[in-house]
């Protein structure tokens, strides 16, 4: 069983992959790290790989974009569970914090710790790379560079941990999705579903989100993405509570389909929500 995540290995999506494959069962499983989150999704979508496992949305950032925007070009694929994943970000490096005058991270990373680098690292040059690991690896033999990476990339790469935590919201989680391609399965506590639609006149989105309402369906999220087709049309992506039983979300996709130009269900699933411990801020 081959499973793509966010790599390189020490990322994140490394921890949340194998947390997801221990819920899962799977006992022998080949991990695949892939630079970036769109070559995870097409790692998937390919067949090269069985499994994937992309962030979907932080606590702190909101949705990950470019996951949103893949699983729409690939509405063949199907959503098996979800993890809720506590992040702790770290500042790491090979010099002292007084030396650092770049630090490198993935851009939710670098935005998840934004105040805490205001305050200690203001004059620090921010610069972007394809995810937290491969920070940690850009930055090994650097005593002016860091890196906000986990602990695990830090050990990987023989990094000192220059500060820790500093995310600036103690309960940062990040939601991971781990997807398989597929029959979707139509009963579970949650479920996710993407929709465009024919019209754009007033009232329409309302009358769409009525078609979940009428269902007694509970909205957990909503989120909007341009169609990159013209300007004022959008993509709406959507996350439901789910009752027993598979009524309620199959009346109201026959009541969203007529609305729609596309609709995407991507299955109902499990979520499991890992405890965050609170550590101290030093």
């Amino acid at each position: 069983m081959r499973l793509a995540f966010l790599g390189p290995v020490g990322t994140y999506g490394e921890r949340a992959a194998q947390r997801l494959a221990g819920l899962e069962g799977l006992e022998v499983v080949d991990f695949v790290p892939q630079q970036g989150i769109r070559a995870v999704i097409q790692a998937l979508a390919s067949g090269d790989c069985e499994l994937a496992v992309v962030p979907v949305e932080n606590s702190v950032e909101g949705g990950v974009t470019s996951c949103l925007d893949a699983l729409w070009e690939h509405p063949d694929l199907a959503v098996a569970r979800a993890l809720v994943l506590p992040i702790r970000h770290a500042l790491v490096g090979g010099g002292p914090l007084e030396g650092i005058s770049e630090v490198l991270s993935h851009p939710q990373a670098l935005a998840q710790c934004s105040q805490w680098l205001a305050e200690h690292l203001p004059q620090a040059l921010q610069l972007p790379t394809s995810s937290t690991a491969e920070a940690a690896r850009l930055v090994r033999g650097s005593r002016f560079r860091g890196a906000i990476a986990s602990l695990e990339a830090a050990a990987e790469q023989g990094l000192e941990v220059l500060a820790y935590p500093i995310n600036d919201v103690p309960g940062n989680c990040t939601r991971f999705l781990l997807l398989r391609r597929g029959q979707r399965a139509l009963e579970g506590p949650h479920a996710s579903l993407a929709f465009s639609l024919q019209a754009n006149h007033p009232g329409a989105l309302l009358e769409s989100l009525g078609c979940f309402a009428r269902q007694g369906l509970n909205m957990s999220r909503i989120e909007s993405r341009p169609s990159k087709r013209e300007m004022g049309e959008y993509i709406f992506f959507v996350d439901l509570e789910l009752p027993d039983g598979v009524a309620p979300l199959n009346g109201a996709l026959a009541d969203l389909t007529p609305l729609c130009e596309h609709l995407a269900l991507f299955g109902a699933y499990p979520i499991a929500n890992l405890a965050a411990e609170q550590p101290s801020r030093h």
